[in-house]
Order: C-alpha cells, then structure tokens, then sequence
C-alpha cells in the first residue's frame, strides 16, 4: 500500500497487491460474513483487506445463539403471524417488539413485510431461502475442516420443544417441515428426557432436528477464521469508512482521515449497510431487529440448542456458560439496550432448563443488531451499477449459518465464474 498524495488534509492510499498481477479486494465488515469471504477471496488470489470500525466480531458475530439453523427455510413473512401481532405488541418485554418512537419509522418495512406475505411471494422466499440453506453445511464442514476448528463446530442437531399435553402442533409444524424435506423426528416426553436428562418436565414433545450444529463461541470461530485469512495475506484496517463510490475502474473508500483505493469493493456492513447503497444509489428497504441474549451458569448444560415453540427463545450450550436469546426489537440503531428485555429471557430460561443456577457470567447483557429485509432473504451479489462493488448483507437470523456458503457464491461471483446456485433471488435490483 503506498501513499499516492496529500489532498484537502487526506492521506490517499492507492491499494497495492505484492503481486501485481492480483487484483485488491476491500471487504467492508469484519463479522462472519465479511470475515469468510474474505478468507476465501484472499484463496482465490486476491489481495484483501478488512475494514472494521470496531474490530472483528464485535457485532452479532460476537452475541449471536451460535446456531446454524440450516431448517429455518420459512420467510418470516407468515401470514399466521398476523393475529399474534397485536397480542406481542402489547407486551414491551415480549419475543416481538417496536419501540413507541421508533414506530412510524417501521411502518413502510412492515408493508413491505405484509405484501411478501402473498402466497406467490411468500413461496418465492421460501425456495430462495431453501436452495441457499440446502448448501449451508457442506460449505461449513469444508471450512471447519481446512481451517481445523473442529473443536467450536458442533453438529449434533436441534431441538424444538411443545409444553402442550397435546401433539397437534408438534405434529403440524413436523409435517411442515418434513413438506420441504428437512429431517425431522418428533419425540415424546420419554425420549426427550432421555436425549437431555436436565430439561423441564414441563417440556412433553420436542422435534429433533439433526442435521443441523451449533458453535460454542461465535465469537472465537470468527476470530479464528479471521486469524486463518491474515496467514495467508488479508490484511486489517481498524477504521470506519463513511463513503464509497466508484468510477468503473477504481472504488474509493473514505474514512476520517484517509481515502482508499482499490479494484473491488465487497459491501459486508450488516444493519450499518443501508446509507452506503443509498450513496450508490440503491434504496435497500434494510432495518434492524435488535436481539438480545442473556448467559448463565448452570449444573449441567444440553448438549444441544434447544429452542422453545410456545416461549419464542433459543438456549446454546457455551464454552462459558448457558446462552439464552432471542428476542426482536425494533428500535433503531442508535437507542440503547433495554436491559429488561435481556433480563426477560431468563424465567423463560430457567422453565426449560431448571438447573440453571442464575450465576452471571463477565458480561452476562448482550444486544446486537440484525440485518433484516422483508422478504427474509440477504442481498448477495454484484451491483448492477458498477463493475466492482459486491454485496453480502442482510442475513437477519442467518447470518452465521450462511457465512461460509456465501462466501463461496460471492467469490465465485467476483471471479465472473457461475455460481453453484443462481444469486438473482438475492439480487440487490429486486426492491
């Protein structure tokens, strides 16, 4: 990277590969998402650099339920959800939530939310999301095993647990899922007792998703992945780039004091992305559910996440302790956590898993920001308006779960090589 000149008090830097052959890669956004394609981008023989302004995993990649959710094929886009709505809104430290003063700022997202509602929509969604998760695993397994982190990748599947005497719903949501050929197996109280000794009695039918995992630290196997792409040439800036604009030859980032140029941009910002597609003239319908997650101590841990039907909440079995989230609020950016909300999770907690002793655990309060669009599916792909500028944003409750196989499809498309699944679902020219 060498200085080009001094200009209105900016340091202009001209990105430079050691070879001058390979083309310079920016990847804005050091979580999951930005972290692993830029792993696989510096593979393929780019020259990468990570810009963060707060560091790596120190957004959902840092809080997030450590759950790669591969199932969740349904938009979130339900027209069932639909009555729900006004009975969740009425209770400020429920599953669902919008700030009274953040309201009329949701209203045109939530017609949007609603029109992806229709069956044709709703549908279209759900193949997306289907043909994307279909591939999520292989692109994790490949992954873990050259990076050899195996020891924070865990598949031993899912629970979904019903406190109903009834298995009407257990049944209902298995049919469900098992329509779209996701591998499900309903369980009685018996069986689930047994597959976790320590879980409520209260808990009488569970659905065992297997083949799905779970890491016991997000934010280490982002780390980790992150310190795998610097051995082998991705470099880091810890700064924060308020402006990026292209002129078809050379992106330009500017940051407080200094100015960046290089071939190709990879927009990776999460819920931060919408103001940077506005200065590229696209007008993303992106805001952000707040989520939230609560740890604990407790005598013994499941050994698998277990997610609660009626309670709306999932608990992650951590290297540090017992991690209860979920959650969504929507309430901006800028407003602080409600620390109730956090707090709220913690009787759901302990009706699931009694043995939680309530110890807390360092900084036992979390709050991250989720990327979320409409119609439920991220923005993957390259922009219609430049020659070099790619997106990979929005993955609301997926983001970990999507990271490694979108960042095989984003490389591919960087390389101009067809893509192992076609990314116009995902295209940002769809709003």
């Amino acid at each position: 990277m060498y200085i080009v000149c001094n200009y209105n008090l900016y340091l202009i830097f001209i990105m430079k590969s050691e070879n001058s052959k390979s083309e310079t890669v920016a990847v804005i956004g050091a979580g999951i998402i930005g972290v692993t394609a830029a792993y696989r981008l510096q593979q393929a023989g780019f020259q990468v650099t990570l810009f963060d302004k707060e560091g790596v995993a120190e957004g959902c990649s840092k809080g997030n339920a450590g759950h790669f959710a591969t199932e969740q094929v349904f938009p979130l886009a339900q027209k069932s959800l639909l009555p729900q709505v006004p009975k969740m809104l009425l209770d400020p430290l429920g599953p669902f939530s919008i700030a009274p003063s953040y309201f009329h700022k949701t209203i045109p997202w939530f017609l949007k939310f609603m029109n992806n509602m229709r069956s044709k929509l709703f549908n279209a969604n759900k193949e997306a999301l289907k043909s994307i998760n279909e591939i999520a695993m292989a692109s994790w397994e490949k992954l873990i095993s050259e990076t050899n982190l195996e020891a924070l990748f865990h598949k031993k599947g899912s629970l979904l647990t019903f406190e109903s005497n009834s298995n009407k719903n257990a049944i209902k949501v298995q049919q469900e899922y098992q329509s779209e050929g996701i591998s499900v197996e309903l369980l009685n109280q018996e069986q689930v007792n047994k597959l976790e000794p320590g879980i409520s009695k209260s808990v009488t039918w569970a659905l065992l998703f297997s083949d799905v995992a779970h890491t016991c630290c997000p934010e280490t196997l982002t780390k980790e992945i992150y310190f795998k792409a610097k051995t082998i040439g991705v470099e880091f800036k810890h700064c924060e780039i308020s402006k990026i604009e292209s002129d078809n030859d050379l992106v330009t980032i500017t940051s407080k004091d200094k100015i960046y140029q290089t071939d190709k941009a990879l927009l990776a910002t999460g819920a931060h992305s919408k103001s940077f597609c506005k200065q590229l003239g696209y007008k993303v319908p992106l805001d952000t559910e707040r989520g939230y997650h609560y740890m604990v101590e407790s005598e013994m841990q499941p050994t698998r996440p277990i997610v609660s039907y009626e309670r709306k909440f999932i608990m992650t079995p951590m290297r540090d302790g017992l991690r209860l989230a979920g959650t969504v609020e929507f309430a901006g950016l800028d407003k602080e956590m409600n620390t109730k909300r956090a707090d709220a999770l913690l009787p759901s907690g302990k009706a699931i898993w009694p043995k939680i002793n309530d110890t807390k655990a360092g900084e036992y309060r979390w709050m991250g920001f989720r990327p979320s669009l409409p119609d439920s599916k991220p923005v993957v792909g390259s922009s219609p308006r430049h020659n070099n500028i790619y997106f990979s944003f929005g993955h609301q409750h997926l983001g970990l779960t999507l990271a490694a196989t979108n960042a095989e499809l984003i490389t591919d498309c960087i390389l101009g090589k067809e893509t192992e699944i076609s990314l116009k679902p995902y295209a940002i020219n769809r709003f």
